[in-house]
């Protein structure tokens, strides 16, 4: 089967040469200057099509260390697009929303399927942390906690298409203004949730773990009122 053409040749030049072995360090890119006479383009248009790459995520430029090619992931993508859609009209953040809900409840029982002890353990630690920051005075907003301990119950998926969208959930949901503030009364319902979660994953109990998850969706929508 043909590979797909990309519309960058830089783009291009880096799926070609992602599996390439051939060298000591081959998610190193060479200078553009390099590049320029090896793909036949000229720096400036191979420095606009370097943007493009960086805003996906699929390179990082750094002083010393240069042009360097990333593990793919999706989410950078994801988000940008998300975050002008949210420009645009916030109400897309809340069809994006049902759209992380549909993704996660779909994936739930494959996704707590590929957790082991050590998982559990990294859920509960998460729920402990958020619990003592809800008593701690001042109060602290867990919202960290929040989004690693969703993130945690999906990264065993190794699925980056999953795994992106719901990493462009929380960045808008933090782009929107979600991790600011929230009523007491509210984080802790939120949290014994998560609770009820960490603890029906660690004794297998799948069913009783996504009805909470199912559940807990519905808290947002009273958020503004609690």
């Amino acid at each position: 089967m043909s590979k797909s053409r990309l519309n960058f040749d830089f783009l291009q030049y880096l799926a070609n040469t992602a599996h390439d072995n051939g060298t000591p360090d081959p998610d190193r890119i060479p200078p553009l200057s390099e590049l320029s006479s090896q793909l036949g383009i000229s720096i400036a248009t191979l420095r606009e099509q370097l943007q493009v790459a960086r805003v996906l995520g699929f390179v990082e430029v750094r002083p010393r260390t240069g042009i360097r090619r990333l593990p793919y992931s999706f989410g950078p993508s994801v988000s940008e697009s998300l975050s002008y859609a949210i420009t645009l009209e916030r109400s897309h953040f809340d069809t994006f929303a049902e759209l992380r809900q549909q993704v996660e409840a779909g994936f739930w029982f494959q996704a707590v399927e590929s957790l082991d002890s050590n998982d559990h353990g990294d859920l509960f630690e998460l729920v402990d942390t958020a619990e003592r920051k809800l008593t701690d005075q001042p109060i602290q907003l867990p919202h960290k906690e929040h989004r690693r301990f969703h993130l945690a119950i999906f990264r065993g998926l190794k699925n980056p298409f999953v795994f992106g969208i719901l990493e462009a959930y929380w960045d808008a949901y933090e782009n929107v203004g979600l991790n600011r503030y929230a009523h007491l009364s509210y984080l802790q319902r939120v949290w014994s949730y998560h609770h009820k979660m960490a603890s029906a994953i660690s004794s297998g109990d799948y069913d009783l773990g996504y009805n909470a998850l199912i559940e807990h969706f519905d808290l947002i929508d009273t958020r503004s009122v609690d």
